[in-house]
């Protein structure tokens, strides 16, 4: 019996999404607005930490396992 291991489950091109967010640098290389005296440049990127994770913990858990 074949199976596809590689096969998408739709909720995992939510991952794209942090992927997309960050891979423009022009976008987010500014000084201003500031946040708590970091320049959006910083900011922008810790911002996407606990995006991302949240996203990672909702496709874990909407993705059907082999268990």
């Amino acid at each position: 019996m074949t199976t596809n291991r590689f096969r998408l489950h739709p909720i995992q091109w939510l991952l794209l999404v942090p992927f997309l967010g960050l891979l423009d640098v022009s976008f987010y290389n500014l000084d201003e607005p500031l946040l708590l005296g970091f320049p959006f440049f910083y900011w922008y990127q810790l911002l996407w930490v606990p995006i991302t994770v949240l996203l990672m913990w909702v496709v874990y858990r909407s993705t059907p396992h082999d268990d």
